[in-house]
């Protein structure tokens, strides 16, 4: 077992290609599945295509593939140009949704399929076949099962031989749709930390489509958010949750979903002293506020000043429930504070996620489990000014 570990692993070590989109965008009659992508993935890193149905991330990895071709722009694999390569040539390996095991063949024969119809082109013999194989079976610890045909595997087992098919001719790059979208939770959370695991062992540049963004953001060292065919930001797993740069990224990353509340940014006439505040951590005079859910809030003068330069009036406050803390004694009620009615209680076991009704807008909030919480009551919400996000209304894209 020890021998075979370091045989993938040494072939691993040898720089692994990335993956780079240049302005591509692929079009179906009046419809454009793709539109103007540019991306760089980096050799052996783990990058993730994220969004929801129909943004285009199964079709940007299938022009990866070639299993499309795009009507503009390039793909490159290492410095190769790709763009109208056959998919036999570009050296990908691709994991699909429904596995797409063959059922008529046991599981030596899926996991030999892209050996034996390359074989004369590969230079290899049916001894080293049955080596490559019978190795990759035991590293994904399904050689018990090589006799086996699909319909007598588990959901498990039979993503493991799809894994294996896919990495047993050593490919330059992994593609992966939705690969744990059919299994269970509790099977979900095993593969996806053993799918981690393998990438990193391996070394091999990984290209993972899936809507599931606890599944981006657990597995991924860099995430692109799809809509409507467009890429909306490209960062790691912490930009993308703590600097969102628009309403839309802000809004899909995040669970439970980031409140997003609507307000009017103000120009008072003479200065503040404020304690509390967007941006203030400390004592400061400021001119600017901002006027929602029945509060002024005073904004730092130095985001004030850059929101005053924009023309911007109506802005959108992001806040994170994890921000928003709800208080037991009313006595403890502040300058700044927020009066609403629970309107629904969702416990999780760990903690319970409040939904609040302030005049017409809601508000989520997490509590702890120890805290009893009854639908209907009034409570009060102090917010985290420091943790908030300001988006310009009129374009979405984060202010500050």
């Amino acid at each position: 077992m020890i021998h075979v570990f370091i045989y993938i692993v040494v072939y691993w070590c040898v720089i692994v290609p990335g993956v780079r989109l240049e302005n591509v965008v692929k079009r179906y009659g009046k419809i454009i599945a793709v539109n103007n992508v540019s991306l760089v993935i980096k050799d052996g890193e783990f990058f993730t295509i994220l969004g929801p149905s129909g943004c285009g991330k199964s079709t940007t990895l299938r022009l990866i593939a070639g299993l499309e071709f795009p009507d503009e722009g390039k793909i490159y694999i290492g410095d190769k140009d790709v763009t109208m390569t056959h998919p036999k040539d570009r050296d990908v390996a691709m994991v699909f949704q429904n596995y797409a095991l063959y059922p008529h063949m046991t599981v030596f024969e899926n996991i030999a399929f892209p050996l034996e119809v390359r074989r004369k082109e590969l230079g290899l013999t049916r001894e080293d076949i049955n080596k490559m194989v019978v190795e990759i079976a035991r590293f994904l610890s399904i050689d018990h099962l090589l006799d086996r045909r699909p319909s007598q595997l588990s959901g498990g087992q039979q993503q493991r031989v799809a894994l294996a098919r896919a990495l047993v001719r050593k490919p330059k790059v992994w593609l992966l749709d939705e690969p744990l979208s059919n299994l269970d939770a509790k099977l979900r959370l095993l593969m996806r930390a053993e799918l981690k695991k393998l990438q990193k062992t391996l070394g091999i540049t990984t290209v993972y489509v899936t809507h599931d963004q606890v599944e981006a953001m657990t597995m991924s060292d860099r995430i692109a958010v799809m809509e409507g065919g467009r890429v909306r930001q490209v960062g790691t797993p912490d930009e993308l949750y703590y600097r969102p740069a628009n309403i839309f990224v802000a809004g899909f990353i995040g669970t439970p979903p980031i409140n997003l509340v609507k307000g009017l940014f103000r120009v008072t006439n003479e200065e503040i002293k404020a304690v509390k505040g967007i941006g203030i951590i400390e004592p400061v005079k400021t001119r600017y506020l901002l006027e929602l859910l029945g509060i002024r809030v005073p904004i730092d003068p130095t985001i004030g000043e850059r929101i005053e330069s924009k023309g911007v009036s109506e802005i959108v406050l992001g806040i994170r429930p994890q921000y928003v803390e709800i208080v037991e004694d009313s006595a403890d009620k502040s300058l700044g504070d927020i009066s609403g009615e629970v309107l629904v209680v969702e416990p999780t076991g760990t903690e319970n996620i409040v939904t609040i009704k302030i005049g017409e807008e809601l508000m989520r909030a997490v509590a702890p489990a120890r805290m009893k919480i009854q639908m209907g009551s009034a409570v009060t919400l102090k917010l985290d000014w420091s943790k908030a996000l300001l988006f310009d209304s009129r374009t979405e894209d984060l202010i500050a």
